[in-house]
This record gives C-alpha cells, structure tokens and sequence, in this order.
C-alpha cells in the first residue's frame, strides 16, 4: 500500500478544473478495472479515522473529493458542526452528523459545484458511518462532507431533511475509527457548532497498486 500525498508518486494537484472527468458507459455506469474502494487516512486532533471511498458507484464524488486531498485543501481544515437528532437548531427533521469544512472555509470552492449523485441511483444509504458530500441545493456540492453517526434514512433519496428531497451523495464509508466520529459528535457545541472545532491535519489517499487502473479510468483529471 502507498499513501499518496500532493505531488508524489503518480497523484498530483490539478487545478483550475471546473468538473469532474469520468469514463462514462452505456446504461451511466463508469469504465472501471474492477471494483475499487480506495481508502483514505483523516488525521484530527481526536484520532485517526480511516474510509473506503466508493469509486465504482460514486465516481463524481468521489474524485471531486480526491482532487481536494490532492491539492492538500483538507490539510488544516476542521470539523466544525454537530448535528444531534436531540438538539433542535432550526429543522425538525432528525439526522446524526458530524461536518466538516476545507481549510478555507466551509464554501471553499476551487473546482466549481458537482452533479449529486442521489441514493436512488447509487443504492448507497446513509448509515453509520457514511461518507457524504455536503450541499444546498442538487448539484451545488463543492468540497465540504459529512460523516454519519447514526444511520440517518432521512438523508437519503425521498428524505425530508433537505425540502428538494432529493437526499445527498453517500461516496464513502469508515472502516476505522468511529471511536473517534463518535467523540467529535458529542464534544461541546453551542446548537450545532462545535465551541472548539476539530482540527484537521492532513487527508491522505491509501493506494494499492492493483487500485490504480481504476482510479486513472474515473479520475484522469488526476494524472
């Protein structure tokens, strides 16, 4: 395995790319080697969290996220929001989250707003654990994402947490660490943000080389 880091190896920052590149197929699936599940390593101040990222189903959102940990703009960032089914802050739809933000801000936005992969395509739901990219409205998500505490069906395609009910993008999952997701979710918050945020020191990509076909093949931007 290789931890990839912003200009080594063969994984290097792009910039300046509006939208995602991806190898469509007939019937909107993406030209894959196989099925793989690139992991990534999220360094905090809490602990280490580690996740699969869903390339195979998720494509779009998952190397819009991978273009940020190239470009090293999670390094620095934090996890700044709680969202607690107990604590009302404004919506009465109940969802368990914990958000997270670049190191520039929750609205950084370097490669421009992505197409929402819905739950409805993916077959992804949002339970423990889950991986999704933040938004306001469908096809506004840029680079902020949410990880989910307790399964939260509300989120997903037809939920009533977002008025559209069009759900938001699940493109991941941990495998390690919800000890930690579990802290950060119940450290001290004022609503919904947290008094002291949780930093972020890095984001790194876990590569085995086996993996790399497949990610060259959805994620050329990236090479």
């Amino acid at each position: 395995m290789l931890w990839v880091r912003q200009g080594q190896h063969f994984l290097k920052r792009v910039a300046g790319i509006a939208a995602v590149s991806c190898c469509p197929m007939a019937g909107g699936g993406v030209a894959m080697a196989h099925a793989a599940e690139p992991q990534v390593r999220i360094e905090t101040s809490y602990g280490v969290i580690e996740a699969r990222l869903h390339l195979s189903v998720a494509p779009i959102s998952v190397c819009n996220f991978l273009r940020y940990v190239a470009g090293g703009y999670y390094d620095g960032g934090q996890f700044f929001r709680t969202v607690r089914h107990d604590v009302f802050a404004g919506n009465a739809v109940p969802i368990d989250v914990i958000q997270m933000e670049a190191r520039d801000g929750e609205e950084t936005n370097v490669y421009g707003p992505i197409m929402l992969e819905r739950t409805s395509e993916t077959h992804l739901t949002h339970r423990a654990g889950a991986l999704s990219m933040a938004r306001w409205g469908p096809d506004t998500a840029t680079s902020s994402f949410s990880i989910v505490v307790h399964n939260s069906p509300e989120m997903d395609y037809g939920g009533r947490r977002n008025p559209d009910g069009q759900g938001f993008a699940v493109f991941g999952q941990v495998d390690r660490g919800m000890d930690v997701v579990r802290k950060i979710y119940h450290a001290e918050a004022y609503e919904e943000k947290l008094k002291m945020p949780v930093k972020i020191s890095a984001i790194r990509l876990k590569m085995k080389d086996k993996d790399q076909p497949a990610l060259r093949a959805a994620c050329p931007a990236l090479f």
